[in-house]
């Protein structure tokens, strides 16, 4: 039998007698691996179930020690907010062209690439820092494609709109560290030297702080009442 399966290999694949007998060890070890693969994927299968029993019961449990479970009140990511399609020129000729300071999270949907979740980040982002002074602070919002950014111009009218600014001169750090632009460090030291050397009178005297750079001082100053 064992002949019989050797000349085989020589007639049709054309093994020598060496290669028919690496060929033979080989068998075992592909077949190992073969049955191996399978019970790995089953191990995996039966311990994802496992896990998935395991969480039930710890909902369950939590339920009934008398707490109510609720979903996030907060906006997800979901990527099917972020798939972009192009825009459709009929569609905007049935449009009006508003002002995206005007726009809330309904409004911001008909932009494609657009959905509930990444629509209410861009208000929230929006409404948080006051307002925006450059079209370019939308890629700060998380999950905001720069070809999704562009169609939003597509669709609604940009000019700078600043509706919320910060009394520099009246306000205390722990208030000022709320603005998005400034951490809590920054806010300490801009209210100390303010106290030691008086009001400020522009962003400028900013400059006279030694560690700030010349860029942070331009993104916060729009949003400063002297």
């Amino acid at each position: 039998m064992r002949a019989r399966f050797f000349y085989w290999l020589k007639v049709y694949l054309g093994f020598s007698s060496k290669e028919s007998r690496g060929f033979v060890l080989l068998i075992p070890v592909l077949l190992l691996f073969v049955i191996s693969t399978g019970v790995f994927r089953k191990i995996r299968k039966i311990k994802a179930e496992n896990f998935h029993v395991q969480f039930l019961a710890s909902i369950d449990s939590i339920q009934a020690s008398g707490i109510v479970l609720v979903s996030s009140p907060f906006p997800v990511f979901n990527p099917q907010d972020t798939i972009v399609k192009k825009s459709n020129s009929k569609q905007l000729e049935n449009l009006n062209r508003i002002p995206f300071s005007e726009a809330d999270s309904v409004t911001l949907q008909i932009v494609p690439g657009i959905g509930q979740s990444t629509a209410s980040r861009i208000v929230k982002f929006r409404e948080s820092i006051g307002g925006l002074h450059s079209k370019n602070q939308l890629t700060e919002v998380y999950g905001l494609k720069p070809e999704t950014i562009d169609a939003i111009w597509e669709y609604f009218d940009f000019s700078p709109v600043i509706f919320k600014k910060v009394k520099i001169n009246q306000i205390e750090a722990d208030e000022l560290a709320k603005h998005p632009y400034v951490s809590y460090a920054e806010a300490k030291v801009l209210i100390a030297y303010r106290k030691q050397h008086g009001s400020f009178q522009s962003s400028d005297d900013f400059l006279k702080i030694r560690i700030f750079k010349q860029e942070w001082i331009d993104k916060i100053a729009p949003y400063l009442d002297f």
